[in-house]
């Protein structure tokens, strides 16, 4: 009798780098496709022979990423790029200019009031630090650039849904439910939001976090549109409700200098501070 062969055994690993390499590979080709396209509109067939790939081939790639919105295909013309690609230019220039700019009076703030100071946007239905300067105060706030957190309970995230209406606001209380520590109902929630919304800026009343509060204030664009908030934030024992009142004219007033920095010329609802704040 004849020896049976050895079993050839695989590497587990390399059978599942397979479907990786292939999705790389599908990946770099549709980016290539983003980077003819850039160069002018273009005919499907010119599109397959400028990358070497099958009609076919050209076709799925140029459909899934039209799909997607990062193309747009017009008839007797070819393929354009797409309005996804807009939004996600104007995203990446807020977000990679917006702390550069806030920077300075940022450090300011931080400077004037001693306490942590903070810079956010919306993230979906969280808000996202995107810079933080950490306050002179024995009690270090344990927040991080990145970090996400809920809107209903902070005062960045209120701050930054200021101009919504009442059913976006439910929506947000409803997605935070169960993450944030407010023992606040609904109704007690709206109705400090509507103050809020009066007054142009919003308080952290401990709901976040145990013993930490903060003043937050929205920045707004050229349009008047809030594309981010800055807070201070502080111990509670910092943080008198005397104090937080206070302290809104400081906050508004820095929300407000990176507002015009961002081209915004005053005309629209952002407004200094008022008395009446709810608790």
């Amino acid at each position: 009798m004849g020896r049976t062969p050895p079993i050839q055994e695989t590497d587990p690993s390399q059978d599942a780098a397979e479907p990786a390499r292939l999705g790389s590979q599908t990946l770099f080709r549709g980016l290539d496709v983003l980077e003819v396209v850039a160069e002018g509109p273009i005919a499907l067939g010119d599109l397959a022979d400028r990358l070497g790939l099958t009609r076919s081939t050209a076709h799925r790639l140029a459909s899934a990423l039209a799909g997607r919105r990062y193309l747009t295909f017009v008839p007797r013309t070819g393929y354009m790029l797409g309005p996804k690609l807009l939004e996600l230019g104007f995203r990446v220039r807020d977000e990679l200019d917006l702390p550069r700019v806030a920077a300075p009076r940022l450090e300011q703030l931080a400077l004037l009031t001693e306490d942590t100071v903070h810079l956010g946007v919306l993230d979906g239905e969280r808000v996202m630090y995107l810079d933080k300067i950490t306050g002179k105060r024995r009690i270090n706030i344990s927040s991080r650039v990145g970090e996400v957190q809920p809107v209903a309970s902070t005062g960045l995230g209120k701050a930054l849904i200021l101009d919504h209406d009442e059913e976006a606001w439910i929506a947000f209380f409803r997605n935070s439910s169960g993450t944030h520590r407010t023992a606040l109902t609904l109704e007690e929630w709206l109705t400090r939001m509507r103050t809020y919304a009066r007054a142009g800026y919003a308080f952290d009343l401990e709901e976040n976090e145990d013993q930490i509060r903060c003043v937050a204030a929205p920045i707004r664009d050229v349009a008047g549109t809030i594309v981010a908030a800055i807070s201070v934030a502080s111990a509670a024992q910092y943080m008198s409700d005397q104090r937080m009142q206070e302290l809104t004219q400081d906050v508004v007033a820095t929300a407000n200098g990176i507002s015009r920095d961002l081209g915004w010329n005053g005309k629209c609802k952002l407004t200094g501070p008022q008395r009446a704040v709810g608790k």
